[in-house]
């Protein structure tokens, strides 16, 4: 038997973010804190997706090889949200990230939720 559901479309706002993999607050990953800052401020969503290779402005390589030493690999969060809860973070993603970069983007969200 399966369940009736329903179906939720909006506009809301996407933010990635883009991080190294070592970037840290204290001792705790960046990537972590802002995360756990969303759920603190009740964003609707956040997800944090490891790259297997990239680069950025110092355009040093980075790649999850077998034998690489050192891994220091790309970190992408994704946050959705209305505007005004992404103005919430907006503030604090300014503070605490001192090397990396975030887009912000109008997206249609459907969402599919049980009754």
């Amino acid at each position: 038997m399966s369940k009736e559901k329903f179906i939720i479309e909006e506009d809301d706002f996407l933010v990635r973010i883009f991080l190294s993999e070592q970037e840290k607050i204290k001792s705790v990953p960046l990537y972590e804190h802002i995360v756990l800052k969303c759920k603190e401020l009740n964003i609707a969503g956040a997800t944090v997706i490891r790259g297997i290779m990239g680069y950025g402005a110092d355009r040093m390589m980075h790649t999850a090889k077998l034998l690489d030493l050192s891994v220091n690999l790309p970190i992408i969060i994704e946050i959705i949200d209305t505007e005004e809860n992404i103005a919430k973070i907006r503030p604090i993603l300014d503070e605490i990230i001192n090397k990396g970069f975030i887009t912000i983007e109008k997206v249609h969200v459907v969402k599919y939720r049980n009754k």
